[in-house]
């Protein structure tokens, strides 16, 4: 599995309107607990659907992403958070420790 990169607006929107689920990581660059949730989350993550896309917001580099992706699904700003979205809608919010590919997985299923 591989992260796409998440550099534009129109891509938020664009994941706002996609049918199905996608999954949403906003990781802080500069923060040691984000990387070892992102780095514990890629060790798990081929337990997921192969065809489920896996965004990566650099929220660091792109911080009004970040605020565009708070206002358009509903969630308040952290790091590191997974977001899971179906439908355009946001139906999971992880942060920190509870990143896990079983809590995704315990949605999906």
């Amino acid at each position: 599995m591989e992260w796409i990169a998440i550099e534009s607006v129109n891509q938020v929107r664009d994941i706002k309107n996609q049918k199905g689920h996608s999954l949403l990581f906003k990781h802080s660059t500069r923060c040691s607990i984000s990387a070892m949730v992102k780095r514990r989350f890629e060790k798990e993550w081929d337990q997921l659907p192969a065809n489920l896309p896996l965004y990566y917001l650099d929220l660091i580099a792109y911080r009004e992403i970040s605020n565009e992706v708070a206002a358009t699904f509903f969630v308040h700003h952290e790091s590191p958070q997974l977001l899971l979205i179906e439908n355009g809608e946001c139906i999971l919010d992880l942060s920190h420790g509870d990143v896990t590919v079983d809590e995704v997985l315990n949605v999906l299923t």
